[in-house]
């Protein structure tokens, strides 16, 4: 049983009873939170944007962004391991896209509610 470690009575206990099966598993909130905190560096979306627009190497990024391809790597990396991007080999060159349309989704959703 769930030890209750609320400091206050339920004003409407039907509400909490009906909520309370609906929300995600701890775990899964977590996993949510860590994303946020991923896109929640200024560096990362302008990452995520360029790569909305097209693929790029890193290169082409450190250029567009004005950093060092060390930086921009740095940063790829993280947002790789949070499976936002990918990467691909072709040639000589990595070049790296948003791994999947939902990335993209979360981008413009966001930017719309800033917007708003």
């Amino acid at each position: 049983m769930e030890r209750n470690q609320s400091d206050c009575e339920a004003i409407n206990i039907e509400t909490v009873n009906s909520v309370r099966p609906k929300m995600p598993e701890m775990r899964r909130l977590y996993e949510l939170s860590d994303f946020f905190k991923v896109m929640g560096d200024s560096t990362r979306i302008q990452l995520l944007w360029a790569l909305e627009e097209s693929e790029m190497c890193v290169g082409d990024l450190a250029v567009l962004l004005n950093m060092t391809k060390s930086a921009v790597s740095h940063q790829l990396k993280v947002l790789r391991t949070a499976k936002l991007v990918r990467a691909q080999k072709r040639g000589k060159n990595v070049v790296y896209a948003l791994d999947d349309e939902h990335v993209k989704i979360v981008l413009e959703k966001a930017l719309e509610h800033v917007d708003e």
